[in-house]
C-alpha cells in the first residue's frame, strides 16, 4: 500500500519490547515519531502507540516512571492510543490474574497468552473491513485475546471462531496481534486517521 503523509506526532512508549519497529512504520508514514519513556514526553506527541512485549515489565515500569497518571489524563482528553499485544493487555480495563499495574482505559477484558507459549505462535491472514477487503497479515506472538467488550467497543476483527482479535473504543484501539511486524502498513494508517484533540 502507498505512504500517505501526515504531521501527525505519534510517541511510541519505549519501556520495554518492539517499539523501534513500530517507529520504523509510523516514520516511513510520514509522522513525526518519537519515543516516550518519560511522563513529560506525552505533552510533546498527539498520539501513543504501546508496543507488544512483556506486559508485566511494561506495567511495573510504567508505574515506577509515573507514565500512568499521564497517560490517563492524555487518553480522557482525546489523545489516540493504540495497544498492540502486550500493549493491548496494558490498557485494558480488566486483565485476570495481571501482577502489575495497567494503564486502565479501555472497556475491555483481555486474557494474556491466550494462544499459548512461544512455540505456539502463528500467522493468519485476517478479515478486517475497516481496512478493506485484501485479508491483513496478523503476526501472533504469544498473544492474548479480548474477552469481553464493554457496550461502547467495537469489534473490529474475529477469528473463525469468533475470538476477538482486534477492537475499538472511541480513539483507543487495542490489537492482539502484531501489524508492526508486517509490511502492511494499513493498520497503522488506520491509527493516525483517527482524529486528534
Amino acid at each position: 500500500m502507498t505512504a500517505r503523509t501526515t504531521k501527525a506526532r505519534v510517541g511510541v512508549l519505549a519501556l520495554q519490547g518492539d517499539f523501534r519497529e513500530h517507529l520504523e512504520v509510523l516514520r516511513a508514514l510520514g509522522a513525526t515519531g518519537s519515543l516516550v519513556r518519560r511522563p513529560e514526553h506525552l505533552d510533546l506527541i498527539d498520539a501513543l502507540v504501546i508496543p507488544g512485549g512483556e506486559s508485566t515489565t511494561i506495567g511495573k515500569l510504567a508505574f515506577q516512571y509515573g507514565i500512568i497518571p499521564k497517560l490517563r489524563e492524555r487518553a480522557a482528553s482525546g489523545m489516540p492510543v493504540w495497544g498492540t499485544c502486550a500493549g493491548a493487555i496494558f490498557i485494558a480495563r480488566r486483565v485476570p490474574g495481571h501482577p502489575h499495574p495497567i494503564a486502565d482505559l479501555m472497556d475491555v477484558t483481555v486474557v494474556r497468552n491466550a494462544f499459548g507459549r512461544q512455540q505456539e505462535s502463528f500467522e493468519l491472514d485476517l478479515a478486517i473491513p475497516s481496512l478493506g477487503a485484501v485479508p491483513f497479515p496478523g503476526v501472533f506472538i504469544r498473544s492474548p485475546t479480548i474477552t469481553a467488550l464493554g457496550p461502547n467497543v467495537v469489534a473490529m476483527s474475529s477469528l473463525p471462531d469468533g475470538t476477538v482479535i482486534a477492537a475499538r473504543e472511541g480513539r483507543l484501539l487495542a490489537t492482539s496481534f502484531h501489524p508492526e511486524l508486517t509490511r502492511d502498513l494499513r493498520f497503522h494508517e488506520y491509527f493516525l486517521g483517527i482524529p486528534r484533540d
